[in-house]
């Protein structure tokens, strides 16, 4: 599955950096978040802010790059 990433402002509080994540048909599937490297929880990973659709409900895993994350993404979409 080929997914479009495109960068946005996710007002979570902490001005980090988002993704946009959109499946082939431009559907908005999920936004990934950046945590800020003074995270103590998970400094610098990519954290699954939201999912649409089969990714909703789901637990929010954080992933280390964005292409761990675009194959998790994949496996629950597929």
């Amino acid at each position: 599955m080929t997914f479009t990433i495109q960068p946005i402002r996710v007002a979570t509080g902490f001005d980090e950096e988002g993704m946009m994540v959109l499946d082939e048909d431009q559907r908005l599937v999920a936004v990934l978040v950046r945590l800020l490297d003074g995270n103590e929880v998970a400094p610098g990973q990519w954290y699954l802010e939201a999912g649409f659709g089969r990714i909703d409900g789901i637990n929010h895993p954080t992933f280390s790059n964005l292409d761990r994350a675009q194959d998790w993404i994949s496996q629950r979409l597929a």
